[in-house]
């Protein structure tokens, strides 16, 4: 069944379609609203309250105006920015101890550390930009669909993007005394080059 489907049986109150919607979009909305967050728990409470508001106003939807996962990431994405405001933001603490028996735990070191200082740079900026990153590079949604959760248009999300990464990479420079060009996180890349994010 596809999303809006889905929502037609939730409107009628069938909660196994609700659980089934709920595991489709639950790691996606998880990491958009821990990006914001900065807090495993704090993204739970946000999420769960999202889906919380999708179970209560199911009857409302109507299929086509949008897609499900869009409004859905918007809420998230909404509730995230709104939670951040309230409560003040304190610094990822950096993650438990290295499993033992690893076999090259410098490198894990290493990339431990860069990690941490691509979250507290991405932390730092503004709540529009950081939600543009999130969208895009944690929730993997295309420009266009982290444009229309944000309720922007397409080159004003590919602008955000631009401005985000600019200063990530500042903020790299600042935090490890590296050059702005010269650190890039392993795998996703959003201090990187390519300016005009996923389409």
């Amino acid at each position: 069944m596809d999303d809006d489907a889905l929502m037609a049986e939730i409107a009628g109150g069938c909660r196994p379609a609700f659980e089934l919607l709920c595991r489709r979009h639950l790691k996606r909305s998880l990491g958009v609203a821990q990006r914001v967050l900065g807090s495993p728990q704090d993204a739970e409470e946000v999420v769960q309250d999202a889906l919380l508001q999708l179970w209560e106003h199911a009857d409302r939807w109507r299929g086509g105006e949008a897609k499900v996962s869009t409004w859905l990431y918007r809420v998230v994405l909404n509730r995230s920015l709104d939670y951040r405001r309230r409560r003040s933001f304190a610094p990822l603490e950096d993650a438990g101890d290295i499993p033992s028996g690893q076999p090259d735990a410098e490198a894990l070191v290493e990339e431990r550390q860069l990690a941490a200082c691509v979250e507290e740079a991405i932390a730092g900026l503004p709540d529009r930009q950081r939600a543009a990153l999130s969208l895009c590079y944690y929730g993997e949604l295309s420009c266009a669909e982290a444009a229309a959760s944000l309720q922007v248009s397409v080159s004003a999300m590919e602008s955000l993007l631009v401005r985000a990464r600019r200063m990530v990479r500042a903020r790299l420079a600042g935090l490890t005394g590296a050059s702005p060009t010269g650190m890039a996180p392993a795998g996703k890349d959003p201090g990187g080059a390519g300016e005009g994010g996923r389409s």
